[in-house]
């Protein structure tokens, strides 16, 4: 029997990855229809387009095809992935402006970037969860879209939805553990915990052998274990964990906040300019010539990330040596199908997810969503035990974990208030001042999303 399978926010750019993706695990998912969903359904239809390229290219017979409703795209789906961005690229490059204004960092998922679209997300993603709730009641619910960790709680604790929410981050970081250890991934075992966009590795075992402490030590490997220069090797020594690669905006916000002053621009901002270039190429070019482009547009993409923020880089740099994304051991794409994959089969995998806690860390609550490995399988995603979190990070995860608490809130209650009290507990804003600056602003910039919210 084959599935359904429907993309919500199918006209994004991953697009094309996801379903190149899903289409080489076609022997296990067994996919029948793959419907995209997206409110600008011309650029649902050139990402269907690729995804047809694609499908001729692997020799997979599938239907491709964009959806003018979501109702239409969702009914009947064994599986439904979500990858929204309410308001665009526009809005994440407006909000990380704002941000840089304020002397923050302005970045999409942390400080008041993560902030803004929280609060324009959640009653989007819960408005298509429960139209996925009354079409789709059996579908796994694979939540991409950012704040991952925050969404996949709000649909956690609003809908009975089967959600999971995934993130790339922990397995680019376990891979890259890996390379500079000289080892294949599958021989490498990472203790990881915390919450999304805000975890670490507590320990790394090669064939069951602890080799922490020696990678500590390792000045040139630590310094290798990220896209850009991120972390000085003395202060991973410090903590004694090795943090995911967003805990820089946490442990060194001026020095991003002054990259991006010195650049002019923030990542959202670059980005933007390359997918005005992009859409109206592609849409010109044949579906396979368009692929080629895509290709490229990744590869710039890619080699461009974090580099603004850790050393003023710029996305319009020319990549060199850039691995074919398509190809790459990790990425969205690579994760979703992890996932999807295990969910089909009888054999339990471990795969680092984002998913209800049922007291896999100690220091929070059950039905907090939480960042740790899970074991997957038919049976469904249960989360496996990591205890009680270091004292030197269990402060920074209490205070983000209550800005979560609260921002849901926020959006549930239609409160200004609430939001306010979101901000306080957030570490990266934590000030009054700016609580009200940022809510101020926001008023007027985004009234078309926030003015949902009452004082």
């Amino acid at each position: 029997m084959h599935s359904k399978i429907s993309i919500i926010g199918g006209g994004g750019v991953r697009t094309p990855l996801l379903i190149h993706g899903l289409l080489r695990a076609q022997s296990q998912l067994k996919i029948g229809n793959l419907h995209l969903f997206d409110l600008d359904w011309g650029r649902a239809e050139l990402m269907a387009a690729l995804g047809r390229e694609i499908a001729r290219d692997l020799g997979v017979e599938v239907r491709i095809e964009a959806s003018k409703s979501m109702e239409a795209a969702v009914e009947g789906s064994d599986f439904v992935l979500s990858s929204l961005r309410i308001g665009g690229m526009a809005a994440r490059a407006r909000d990380e402006r704002i941000a840089i204004e304020q002397g923050l960092a302005g970045q999409e998922t942390t400080g008041p970037g993560g902030v803004a679209m929280a609060l324009r997300t959640v009653p989007v993603a819960l408005e298509h969860a429960r139209t996925v709730e009354r079409l789709a009641p059996r579908a796994w619910f694979i939540n991409f879209t950012n704040p991952a960790g925050l969404i996949t709680q709000a649909l956690q604790q609003q809908t009975k939805l089967r959600v999971v929410g995934i993130c790339d981050t922990p397995a680019e970081l376990i891979h890259r553990i890996a390379h500079v250890l000289g080892e294949q991934t599958s021989e490498v075992q990472c203790d990881y915990a915390g919450l999304n966009h805000l975890g670490w590795v507590r320990r790394v075992l090669v064939r069951g052998q602890d080799v922490m402490c020696r990678l500590l030590e390792d000045e040139r490997a630590l310094r290798q274990l990220y896209h850009a220069d991120l972390f000085d090797p003395l202060l991973i020594r410090t903590l004694k964990l090795i943090p995911s690669e967003y805990l820089f905006f946490y442990y060194s916000q001026r020095k991003a906040h002054r990259n991006q002053l010195t650049a002019g621009a923030s990542r959202g901002e670059e980005l933007m300019r390359l997918n005005r270039d992009l859409f109206p190429q592609l849409q010109s070019e044949s579906p396979r010539d368009a692929l080629a482009t895509y290709r490229r547009y990744l590869m710039q993409r890619n080699a461009s990330y974090l580099q603004l923020e850790a050393k003023a880089g710029s996305a319009f740099q020319q990549p060199s040596n850039e691995p074919d994304p398509f190809d790459t051991p990790t990425g969205y794409h690579k994760i979703a199908v992890e996932v999807m994959t295990a969910l089909v089969s009888t054999e339990p995998r471990t795969v680092i997810v984002n998913v209800r806690n049922e007291g896999s860390i100690e220091d929070l609550l059950p039905d907090d969503v939480v960042e740790v490995p899970s074991r997957i399988s038919v049976d469904g995603v249960k989360p496996v035990h990591v205890g009680k979190l270091p004292e030197s990070v269990r402060g920074l995860v209490l205070a983000v974990k209550a800005y979560e608490r609260s921002a849901i809130r926020a959006t549930t209650e239609k409160s200004w208030p609430i939001a306010l009290l979101a901000m306080l507990e957030n570490p990266i804003i934590g000030q009054w001042e700016i609580a009200e600056d940022l809510r101020r602003t926001w008023k007027i910039a985004d009234a078309e999303h926030l003015g949902y919210l009452q004082n």
